[in-house]
């Protein structure tokens, strides 16, 4: 496999114009996907080139990004992120985008824009990665986000994308009567239109079952973010395949899940961020996929 890598790396896809290969290299290895908020202090840096390129020496197929604002990333324009990622033979199905003034004032004019840049990735996916607090004091305004998603949906469709909600704890709060905020999401965004990218650490942390959900719902978790929980009363979070979350188990579901991509992410890290990912990358490579 390191020859492998070794030749791609010094074969420049560009001169030989042998997109076959490049094609032929993703469906020679398992699809591993890593989002880059685990790198935000290094992407700090300002090297954000030299970060992709680590991420792909690491072995990672696929990234799903983060940090757009107002037209780039990190500095970059769309276009000149996404040739950052074709030069190292990567990926980008997925993007977080924050939808602060859409979801909270109504602003379309910063969903239009954002869909648009987000289009210009490539990606499958578009994401809504999380909600401030003061979008979510009642379950009233999970009704009403309920609205503004399903709207978002539309618009990120026809710019050939699909919508998508990460979740993290505070969507399963119990408002009284067992009702919570995912129930709302879940029931009244459509089912055609919405999907989920279900957090399997924060799902966890809640006290969910990502099994018995992904039962209830079928299909509608279509990513995953991978990390784990360590076996301590703090619940840290950890690499995986070194806590207490049993992911084998969890992977057996993909399928009733309706998976089509998942990404290592970590929070915070308390060993070297590159060892970090090294590590969660091949305990996923020789334990949950083939």
């Amino acid at each position: 496999m390191s020859t492998r890598r070794s030749f791609i790396q010094q074969t420049s896809l560009a001169t030989t114009g042998l997109f076959l290969t490049k094609n032929n290299w993703f469906k020679s290895r398992p699809m591993i996907g890593l989002q880059l908020y685990t790198l935000r202090e290094e992407i700090k840096k300002g090297d954000l080139g030299s970060v992709i390129s680590k991420v792909a020496q690491t072995g990672y197929t696929t990234v799903e990004l983060f940090g757009y604002d107002k037209g780039n990333f990190f500095g970059k324009s769309p276009e000149e992120f996404a040739l950052i990622l074709k030069n190292n033979n990567l990926k980008t199905p997925s993007g977080h985008y924050v939808m602060n003034d859409f979801l909270s004032k109504g602003d379309t004019d910063q969903l239009k824009q954002t869909v648009a840049d987000a289009a210009k990735m490539g990606h499958d996916f578009f994401v809504i990665p999380y909600l401030i607090d003061t979008m979510r004091t009642s379950l009233d305004d999970y009704h009403k986000l309920a609205e503004k998603i399903n709207v978002a949906a539309t618009e990120v469709k026809k710019a050939g994308m699909r919508l998508a909600y990460h979740n993290h704890d505070f969507e399963f709060k119990d408002w009284g009567g067992g009702k919570t905020g995912m129930d709302i999401f879940l029931k009244e965004t459509d089912a055609d239109n919405v999907n989920f990218e279900m957090d399997i650490y924060w799902t966890t942390k809640a006290g969910k079952d990502p099994i018995a959900l992904f039962k209830a719902n079928p299909g509608r978790f279509k990513m995953w973010h991978v990390k784990d929980m360590a076996n301590t009363p703090e619940k840290e979070f950890t690499e995986v395949g070194s806590g207490v979350i049993n992911y084998k188990e969890i992977f057996k579901h993909k399928k009733e899940s309706g998976m089509e991509y998942f990404f290592v992410e970590q929070d915070q890290v308390k060993i070297p961020v590159y060892e970090s990912i090294s590590k969660s990358f091949n305990y996923i490579k020789a334990n949950l996929v083939s």
